[in-house]
């Protein structure tokens, strides 16, 4: 399934808003004309998964990016979901994220957990 239509159908399973729905595909068609596609080594990491849980272990986000989105990802992951800031992971954490991503890293890569009790994973799968 193309990037374009992952984000359209996010949007009509109110996964996302229409406004980010927007945000995400001018940045894709940005994304798409000033960049490479990403290189990986070995077998190649399709999805970022993103969860945040609260202190009581329920899941406060679960996100699903697929990895050709990352770009856009990581740019959007500060301005569009507080709970990243509330547990402590920063835009610099977010591109050393982006880096083992292009490094072909695998599995769980972050594992973070915050004063309050919020947890933060993140995956690549």
């Amino acid at each position: 399934m193309s990037e374009k239509l992952q984000i359209l159908n996010m949007v009509q399973e109110g996964k996302i808003t229409a406004e980010e729905g927007v945000k995400l595909l001018e940045a894709l068609e940005d994304n798409s004309k000033s960049t490479n596609n990403l290189v990986y080594s070995g077998n190649k990491a399709k999805w970022l998964k993103v969860r945040v849980f609260d202190p009581n272990d329920a899941t406060k986000v679960n996100v699903t990016l697929p990895v050709s989105l990352i770009n856009i990802g990581v740019k959007l992951a500060g301005k569009f979901s507080p709970e990243f800031k509330a547990a402590g992971l920063t835009e610099e954490d977010m591109e050393e994220i982006f880096a083992a991503i292009q490094n072909g890293q695998m599995g769980k890569i972050v594992d973070v957990d915050s004063e309050d009790g919020t947890r933060v994973e993140v995956v690549i799968e």
